[in-house]
């Protein structure tokens, strides 16, 4: 597929990006940095090159480890991306920090040996849309807003 133009950034709007990217290079990272970095079971990534990357408010990075750095964001702490600290064009974003994330495809599973496989088919679980938690639409009125969409 072609690459197309996509923005993101941080929750609270202060990092920003614009990335050419292609949808259908993403996948599951499931090492134990990734699980650590996002506070997931997998990272869900998607490979960018780092010279079709252009900024609007600055991350921070974090030396993670002697061979990487990640990008979040310094004022709340959203976790962007992935990058080799030396010797590679490419560098991975963070799909759910995607304005509209629906439009990419995993296509492989990283870290295999990590992988906490009662999460990896959630298919059958019964699903609850937001605006349907009663407990959680009251605390958004009482606060005066909605929940991000």
């Amino acid at each position: 597929m072609a690459k197309i133009e996509k923005s993101g950034g941080c929750q609270c709007r202060r990092v920003r990006y614009t990335v050419q990217v292609d949808p259908n290079d993403a996948g599951l990272c499931h090492c134990r940095m990734c699980q650590r970095a996002t506070g997931g079971v997998a990272a869900a990534l998607v490979s960018v090159k780092q010279s079709d990357v252009v900024w609007d408010g600055e991350p921070a990075w974090y030396d993670s480890s002697p061979i990487a750095q990640r990008p979040f964001c310094p004022h709340c702490g959203t976790p962007i991306g992935f990058r080799f600290r030396e010797g590679s064009e490419n560098m991975d974003f963070t799909v759910g920090s995607f304005d509209e994330p629906w439009d990419f495809v995993p296509k492989t599973h990283f870290g295999a040996e990590s992988v906490i496989e009662a999460w990896v088919d959630t298919s059958a679980l019964p699903r609850t849309r937001t605006g349907e938690h009663e407990v959680i639409m009251k605390r958004w009125r009482e606060a005066g807003a909605e929940p991000p969409a």
